[in-house]
């Protein structure tokens, strides 16, 4: 008998399902907004976890599905857990089970039981993996604390670079050009206040913003980078060495599994990613780790041959 299982990732920025058979073929996908309880609040979030698991399962032409492993950044909290679990009653028939969004990240990647994962995306951070758990995390300490090198971290030092030659200080770089213009602001060295007027539009139009939006900007790090910028290209470097440092933090000689890159900013980055971690696979797509950790949850192993069906049959019903 073929039993169906539920695989969800949901993010700051989307939540994605996926019904995913035992036999490893994907046979439906849904797509919602943001799930993350913490960034989008809890009702938003379980609407968008429920809807996108909806569409899964009615992609797939069922019902319902036998278990589901959600992936649920930020979703900690018991009562947030119990939200969600309630709002899945009729399209799962177990209880569901939540999972660490770095595990998706990591499965992503590979079928190994014992590995690591290198993240890079808003956020950053490390992760060791042994026998299919979270053994060990290094930083993923969120934009205020921490993760070093990620989205977050590169679009903040662009624009603390870009900014500083229009208040007098440190080096001319291309950063600058390239921020005025994604914020459509025009140069202008006219003086309000003491300082530029386009100093001053600049920092009104990124304070308007929240925190997390600076995670926009990382873009043009790596493409002042490209035309040769020093500033851009020694923020880059910076964010290798942190990177690096994080991954070393989780790295054990007991554990010798692969190395999964995984996050926006590794994933569409392969240069950068070879900087870090050369040996590493890369990780497109959260969503089949996902499917891993579903059908993991539902007893079926999940050798070679069955990831292969996941991330093929995964590919074909994503395709654009």
């Amino acid at each position: 008998m073929t039993d169906n299982y539920l695989g969800l990732d949901a993010g700051g920025t989307s939540t994605r399902a996926v019904v995913v058979a035992s036999d490893g073929r994907c046979l439906g996908v849904g797509r919602a907004g943001s799930g993350n309880p913490t960034s989008a609040g809890i009702d938003a979030a379980t609407h968008a976890i429920v809807t996108s698991a909806g569409q899964a399962v009615t992609a797939a032409s069922l019902g319902s599905v036998a278990g589901a492993a959600l992936a649920v950044a930020g979703a900690a909290d018991t009562g947030h857990r119990s939200a969600i679990g309630a709002a899945l009653a009729d399209l799962v028939e177990g209880e569901p089970v939540f999972e660490f969004d770095v595990l998706a990240a990591y499965f992503s990647g590979t079928a190994a039981a014992d590995g690591y994962v290198l993240l890079s995306g808003t956020g950053a951070s490390a992760v060791r993996v042994e026998g299919g758990q979270l053994a060990a995390i290094s930083d993923g300490l969120g934009w205020l604390l921490g993760d070093v090198g990620s989205g977050f971290w590169l679009g903040r030092e662009v624009v603390r670079r870009a900014l500083a030659p229009l208040d007098g200080r440190g080096t001319s770089t291309l950063l600058t050009e390239l921020l005025l213009d994604r914020l459509r602001i025009v140069p202008d060295e006219r003086r309000t206040a003491g300082r530029t007027s386009a100093l001053v539009a600049a920092t009104g139009a990124l304070y308007a913003m929240p925190p997390l939006r600076l995670a926009d900007f990382a873009s043009l790090a790596f493409e002042a980078a490209d035309s040769g910028d020093p500033v851009a290209t020694g923020i880059l470097e910076e964010a290798a060495v942190g990177l690096a440092e994080t991954l070393a933090a989780v790295r054990t000689p007991a554990v010798d599994g692969p190395l999964v890159a995984a996050g926006s900013v590794l994933a569409r980055q392969p240069g950068f990613v070879n900087r870090v971690a050369p040996d590493a696979l890369i990780a497109t797509d959260g969503l089949a780790g996902a499917a891993v950790l579903a059908l993991r949850h539902g007893g079926v192993h999940v050798d070679d041959a069955v990831y292969t069906r996941i991330t093929r049959s995964l590919a074909e019903l994503t395709r654009v």
